[in-house]
């Protein structure tokens, strides 16, 4: 028989089900496999088929998550068993229709603590505490699953006074009841109340040692899960290996993730995109690429995370390209998020085109897909395709973020409309958003390209005081030094001396736009108060910076670099060829 990929126990038991001379709907509807089930079970009449093969189906039917189908099933069964009835009860409470679940829990004839467990649990899963509650104090009997069901819901929904009430108790505990307090403790952020919980539990088992690490490491405590770990019995369950490995990821661990990994005695899905996503935050391309190449070559399949997290890294059309061909090859073009991705992408490497036609493809799209083409097209300069994709999103019926108005902003500063500018920053408001400084700046950068520097101080003036920032106090320094506003300049800089001054790695530039407005005027001696504000202030000139991308890889060159591995063969070549060529050329007019 051909070669098949089984993934889990229940794909195994189908295929060897598959390949039995006689095979029957009681099995494949063990393993809820539904198709061939179905059709080995409808032919048989109902006389014939039995109340074991119903109840069988019936239990095929409820995980699969077709209550209605179960529903339909029922109500023809000949001999409706205390276990039929809950299933059918167990399935309603699955699918969120408690109201449903608790009409057939009322008409059942006979009922066991399974089903009145089974409704309770209904109640706590959507989060109905009273009723649950209610239906626990009705009880005629109770077993240790009942009362863990009961502190489970109280713990997960912060009730910890009436979770630990009932806990203390339980005449009996298993390692689900400990786990179940000490999860609710943890997920609330409760950690020293779980650890003083866990230390006081007698029997641990892997699913208590696996849900201490998993916590800790999520409330950020990574030395002590890593304690915890280390304590771990020696048959470790990969989520806690998982939990760990994510844990120094996301602390930017990489050394510790990767040794840890790398030990793993088995990896999962899970194992390999916590690394990979770790490495693609700390933007270590190599690192990316090579996992990715190793994950290929084992047993584990790259998904739509894995997809994303590598797609993040490519840095040329090509690479974007390659990443888009593996996932049409593997099927997974579907998935929103990944054609998200990876129209950004195209955008990012200059092939708009190719984003263009990535968003084409996307059957399903959301607003984050129409944002992100709006800021494709106002990058590359189409601000008149932004703005009709921006209208095609309103029709289609989604919601603009705030995101979204910056795009479509930023494509209106780009081509200079002013009057469309003004007319979608006064349309924030009207989908329940305030406007961000985001949005403000590109605003003033709008009206200060068009000449209209006075109206855009206004705007600057009349913004909120926690929305004031230095960057809208640049872009408009911009506008006057673009307009040679002299006057207008002055009071951008009192304006920018009384926030404390510009701040940041280019604050030097704050200094430099403004004593080139105030040189351009003829302001000789204010543009030497500028420059002596400068000195004074001790601001460092920010290095001029240059990069470029040879084989795939990036190289940053600093003004004066002598940093780069290549240093002596790059400076060979500015002074035999490069240098002698520019020199030929007219020296371009020094400016500040």
């Amino acid at each position: 028989p051909a070669r098949r990929d089984l993934h889990s126990a229940d794909d195994q038991a189908r295929a060897v089900l598959d390949e039995r001379p006689h095979r029957d709907a009681v099995a494949y509807a063990a393993t809820a496999h539904l198709p061939p089930a179905e059709a080995l079970f409808r032919p048989a009449p109902a006389s014939a088929r039995g109340p074991h093969l119903d109840a069988m189906m019936l239990d095929g039917y409820v995980k699969a998550g077709h209550v209605d189908r179960a529903r339909r099933l029922f109500d023809g069964m000949a001999v409706k068993s205390v276990a039929a009835w809950t299933c059918l009860v167990s399935g309603y409470c699955r699918a969120g229709r408690v109201d449903e679940a608790r009409a057939l829990f009322d008409a059942m004839p006979a009922r066991s603590v399974v089903s009145w467990t089974a409704m309770a649990q209904g109640y706590a899963r959507s989060g109905m505490l009273r009723g649950a509650r209610e239906l626990f104090d009705q009880m005629p009997e109770r077993n240790v699953v009942t009362w863990t069901v009961m502190v489970k819901a109280y713990a997960d929904h912060g009730h910890f006074q009436e979770a630990v009430e009932l806990f203390d108790r339980m005449p009996q505990r298993n390692p689900y009841s400990w786990s179940a307090m000490i999860s609710g403790f943890l997920r609330a952020g409760k950690v020293d109340e779980a650890v003083r919980l866990f230390e006081r539990m007698p029997d641990r088992n892997v699913v208590s040692w696996t849900t201490m690490v998993t916590g800790l490491a999520q409330n950020g405590r990574v030395s002590m899960a890593r304690e915890f770990f280390n304590r771990m019995p020696r048959n470790k369950d990969i989520a806690a290996w998982n939990a760990m490995v994510t844990a120094y990821a996301s602390d930017g661990q990489m050394n510790e993730a990767q040794r840890l990994f790398d030990s793993m005695p088995a990896k999962n899905l899970v194992s390999w995109n916590a690394l990979i996503h770790g490495y693609a935050k700390d933007e270590r391309k190599d690192e990316i690429i090579g996992l990715f190449l190793l994950m290929l070559r084992s047993a584990v399949s790259p998904d739509i995370t894995t997809l994303i997290s590598v797609l993040v890294t490519a840095n040329s059309t090509i690479e974007v390209g390659q990443i888009h061909g593996f996932a049409t090859t593997r099927g997974l073009l579907s998935d929103t998020s990944l054609g998200n991705a990876l129209l950004t992408m195209y955008s990012r490497s200059g092939d708009l085109r190719s984003a263009w036609q990535a968003f084409k493809m996307l059957q399903e799209k959301d607003a984050i897909t129409w944002t992100s083409m709006m800021q494709a097209f106002a990058n590359h300069g189409c601000a008149s395709y932004a703005l009709q994709a921006f209208a095609q999103m309103l029709r289609h019926g989604y919601k603009p973020s705030s995101t979204t108005f910056t795009a479509v902003l930023s494509a209106c500063s780009h081509a200079g409309l002013v009057d469309k500018g003004r007319a979608i920053f006064a349309s924030v408001h009207r989908y329940g958003l305030e406007p961000t400084i985001e949005h403000h700046t590109c605003l003033v950068d709008i009206l200060g390209r068009a000449g209209h520097v006075r109206e855009a101080m206004k705007i600057v003036a009349a913004m909120p005081l926690d929305t004031h920032d230095d960057a809208v106090l640049r872009t408009l320094l911009g506008a006057c030094m673009m307009h040679n506003e002299v006057d207008a300049a002055r009071e951008v800089g009192e304006a920018l001396a009384k926030s404390d001054g510009p701040s940041g790695s280019d604050s030097d530039g704050y200094y430099k736009v403004l004593a080139n407005v105030f040189g351009s005027g003829g302001r000789w001696e204010e543009m030497a108060g500028v420059w002596k504000a400068m000195k004074g202030s001790k601001v460092r000139r920010t290095p001029g910076v240059s990069q470029i991308v040879v084989d795939a890889r990036t190289h940053m060159f600093f003004s004066r670099d002598q940093g780069h591995p290549q240093c002596a063969e790059i400076y060979e070549m500015l002074d035999d060829a490069l240098v002698p060529q520019m020199m030929k050329k007219d020296r371009p007019t020094e400016t500040v």
